[in-house]
């Protein structure tokens, strides 16, 4: 006879029928899975009554709470500053956490950055940062505590005992095809937010090819839901819908972004990355109480450099190492005279984890120095023959399968089209 409180069968049946969950059903079904109690074929089959049916804002809310209750919080209110993080939802050549944290920091703002690895056409901000000579993702809480305070800022891997429901939530969602579901999206990345202990949070959702959400809508409801898990949580949140049709700035892979954030942090770097991290900063800066830094100025004079170089050492990395070069390049030329006017960011990342920038599993290796070099970006005007863009790899026989998918990813018109605005839509 089970001594558990509630039938497994009775909720999936529940939402099944699009039913609500009660609270106390919701902490069962949490804690019951953590532990193994709720066997994976039936979580996956409430994950997928939860895909099709949805959750209301009580039950989403709930939902994060038990998730965060499975594991630790962290607490920074010893620091004695204001706490912001940013969250992307993830993209091709996505490399703003790397500015922006030191960016955030020079104001006096902690920025406890936990961040993730690559898995598919996404990169990962621990993979970037991995090509750094001697730099290490994994800290304690207490080097991670000591850090903030010396120095402002980290980015580092999320210790094992945040949300540890989460991590075998989204293993199962991963091969479930449940990954969508909007309402286990925003608690599986808000349930580690809200964990992790910061003051206020900016969400960057990406909207377009290269994105989680292909169209507005879908991003919209997922930013919305996101914020109100923040708010019933205490945590300051604010999202910007950014626009992900095209590469960020002009490299997708590691090393080769790492040097693009490097350029921005030095007051040059692509126009696009410039800007959004400047929007992302100035969200942060005012959800932390200062909304009237300037961090323009701050990556122009140096300061935000400062403390970039400061932040590498700290955790072991030589700031002016040279960084991995790919040992095989080629380049694809532009098939005619015109203007760029699209450029499919899907089929960018695609091709840099083809080339062995990403991974497709987990466990899998990623090569520092492999990645797709842009020379060129939608608005600006080509001629036949001259470089679009260079494919870098360790390993030349990777070549072909990248260029396949990169057949189509180019459009070049007679004249230019409007060039789509990077920041869509805030939502608070």
């Amino acid at each position: 006879m089970s001594s558990e409180k509630f039938d497994t069968v009775d909720i999936i049946r529940t939402k099944r029928d699009r039913g609500t969950l009660s609270p106390e059903q919701i902490d069962w079904t949490i804690d019951a899975y953590t532990r193994g109690a709720i066997a994976d074929e039936q979580m996956a089959a409430l994950n997928m009554a939860i895909l099709l049916n949805g959750m209301n804002r009580e039950e989403i809310s709930r939902w994060t709470a038990a998730m965060i209750a499975s594991g630790e919080r962290m607490d920074f209110s010893s620091l004695g500053k204001p706490t912001s993080d940013k969250h992307s939802t993830g993209g091709v050549g996505d490399k703003i956490t790397l500015p922006l944290a030191p960016l955030v920091a020079v104001f006096g703002v902690a920025v406890p950055q936990l961040s993730g690895r690559g898995l598919g056409h996404t990169g990962g901000t621990l993979d970037k940062l991995e090509a750094i000579p001697g730099w290490r993702a994994a800290l304690s809480n207490d080097e991670m505590m000591a850090q903030l305070a010396d120095v402002g800022a980290v980015i580092c891997a999320a210790g094992a005992g945040l949300a540890p429901a989460d991590k075998k939530l989204y293993a199962l969602r991963d091969v479930t095809g449940t990954v969508e579901a909007i309402p286990l999206i925003a608690s599986s990345i808000m349930s580690k937010k809200i964990a992790e202990g910061t003051g206020s949070l900016v969400l960057d959702v990406k909207v377009g090819s290269g994105a989680f959400m292909k169209n507005l809508d879908d991003a919209r409801e997922l930013a919305r839901t996101m914020v109100t898990l923040g708010k019933d949580a205490g945590v300051n949140t604010v999202a910007l819908l950014t626009n992900m049709a095209t590469p960020l700035g002009l490299t997708a892979g590691n090393a080769i972004e790492v040097e693009e954030s490097v350029e921005v942090l030095a007051g040059g770097g692509p126009s696009d990355v410039v800007e959004l991290t400047v929007a992302l900063a100035r969200e942060m800066l005012t959800a932390a109480g200062q909304p009237d830094a300037d961090p323009e100025a701050a990556l122009k004079d140096g300061r935000a450099m400062d403390v970039w170089r400061r932040m590498i050492k700290a955790q072991g990395g030589d700031p002016d190492a040279a960084l991995p070069v790919a040992k095989e390049s080629e380049t694809i030329l532009a098939s005619a005279d015109g203007v760029l006017t699209e450029l499919d960011a899907l089929a960018v990342g695609v091709a840099a984890w083809r080339l062995g920038a990403g991974r497709a599993r987990k466990e899998d290796a990623v090569q520092l120095g492999a990645g797709v070099r842009l020379h060129a970006k939608p608005g600006d005007t080509v001629k036949a023959g001259t470089p679009l863009m260079t494919l870098l790899t360790d390993t030349p026989e990777k070549f072909d399968r990248a260029k396949e998918v990169l057949a189509d990813a180019a459009t070049i018109s007679p004249a230019a089209g409007a060039v789509a605005p990077l920041i869509l839509d805030r939502i608070s």
